[in-house]
């Protein structure tokens, strides 16, 4: 299992390397998308262990 902080310093990197990629290539760059992706599955992998909470999903009521 991920500790905090190693998840957390691999956020800070993704989320700079998105910014480094973007100001290089632009907003819809292949580069770029997939280093969005990688964020977005490193913010859901910090979701699912941190804040368990924010990922229950309530069915609605019958």
């Amino acid at each position: 299992m991920k500790t905090y902080e190693t998840l957390h310093q691999q956020l800070e990197n993704a989320r700079q390397q998105l910014y480094d990629l973007y100001t290089q290539y632009g907003f819809e760059h292949p580069s770029v998308l997939e280093q969005s992706m990688l964020l977005d599955e490193l913010i859901n992998q910090y979701n699912r262990i941190f804040q368990p909470s924010l990922c229950r999903t309530n069915p609605p009521n019958e």
